[in-house]
């Protein structure tokens, strides 16, 4: 990092995520923020929108202006070598999920990333929500025994929330796109982080009703994460944006409502639910609280990332094991 006061932040893609990112960063108040964006008319838009300090159109000119930090937000089959050419040149990197499509330059990047100097994190924005800390903190804590089964059902209306899906990265499984490697893959991450590794899997998707692709916008997945069961349904073409997480310990279940930022929690047959309510966010407020993280790690405030690459790396496994599970209609070691 260098020695100005003010780091600075480059953006690198200004689709949605990056666009959020953008606006995200600027909200801390901490930091000055360039874009770097291929596409002129899109990079434009954006710099016009918001306070950036520069604009670029290729990533070899935004890197002659010493960023100190950037955020990676492309399709996901270009996150490793921007990643690695980053690392190499000192730049603390953001790197939005998944880690990547395939195992290929994963080693390198590892190396990398292993240096004392490097700073590295994957952007699975669900470890900085303050509902599911609260909610890891009481598992973790002991006081309900340990996690035997978990439950996931979740999904939300593509269309009216990405409207650009027909024509980004979504399109296709080899840019990252589809349910399980788009929003499922978040859902996974955090359980990972909750409750360990998913190490069995096996799953069914399909395309049921997204208007104008033809890749997977449903799935269902049964699972291990060790002697924890598991199982995740997620599509992205119901009308509700809503989410349900159900944890099932030896001595009490909790039930995650994240749409409606509460959780609660059942320890006795036939007693009525322990309602704990958060106050609601807005979704960039989620945002502004990795960047604020992610600066904190970067200045050394905290000593260690909200996801760390071996974490993405695992989710990375998790991703490729579960599409493969669904192709082939197999129980897959992950």
């Amino acid at each position: 990092m260098s020695n100005s006061e003010t780091p600075h932040v480059l953006v690198i893609g200004t689709g949605s995520i990056g666009e959020r990112h953008t606006r995200c960063f600027l909200s801390t108040g901490r930091c000055q923020v360039s874009i770097c964006e291929i596409n002129d008319d899109l990079r434009n838009e954006v710099a016009n929108r918001y306070p950036v300090h520069d604009s670029f159109s290729s990533l070899d000119t935004a890197l002659q202006h010493r960023p100190d930090i950037a955020v990676i937000c492309t399709p996901a089959h270009l996150h490793v070598p921007m990643a690695v050419t980053l690392l190499q040149q000192g730049v603390a990197v953001l790197c939005e999920k998944p880690l990547s499509v395939s195992l290929e330059g994963i080693e390198q990047l590892g190396e990398l990333v292993a240096d004392d100097d490097a700073k590295f994190s994957m952007a699975y924005v669900m470890r900085a929500h303050p509902l599911l800390n609260e909610v890891r903190h009481q598992i973790l804590s002991g006081d309900f025994g340990q996690p035997l089964e978990i439950g996931v059902v979740s999904g939300q209306h593509f269309p009216h929330y990405r409207p650009a899906y027909r024509e980004i990265y979504y399109t296709d499984r080899a840019t990252g796109g589809g349910v399980i490697q788009d929003g499922l893959t978040h859902v996974v991450n955090f359980v990972e982080w909750l409750v360990g590794p998913m190490t069995r899997v096996a799953a069914d998707c399909d395309h049921l009703a997204l208007p104008g692709v033809d890749i997977e916008d449903s799935v269902h997945v049964i699972a291990r994460h060790g002697n924890v069961m598991a199982h995740y349904s997620m599509n992205q073409h119901q009308a509700p944006n809503e989410g349900q997480l159900m944890v099932i310990c030896e001595r009490g279940t909790i039930r995650v409502e994240t749409h409606r930022m509460r959780w609660q929690v059942a320890t006795e047959p036939e007693t009525p639910w322990t309602v704990h309510q958060l106050e609601p966010m807005e979704r960039d407020d989620l945002f502004v609280l990795q960047a604020q993280r992610f600066l904190d790690y970067v200045s050394g405030e905290s000593k260690t990332p909200l996801c760390p690459f071996e974490d993405g790396l695992q989710t990375l496994k998790c991703n490729l094991a579960i599409m493969h599970a669904a192709d082939t209609q197999t129980w897959v070691e992950v």
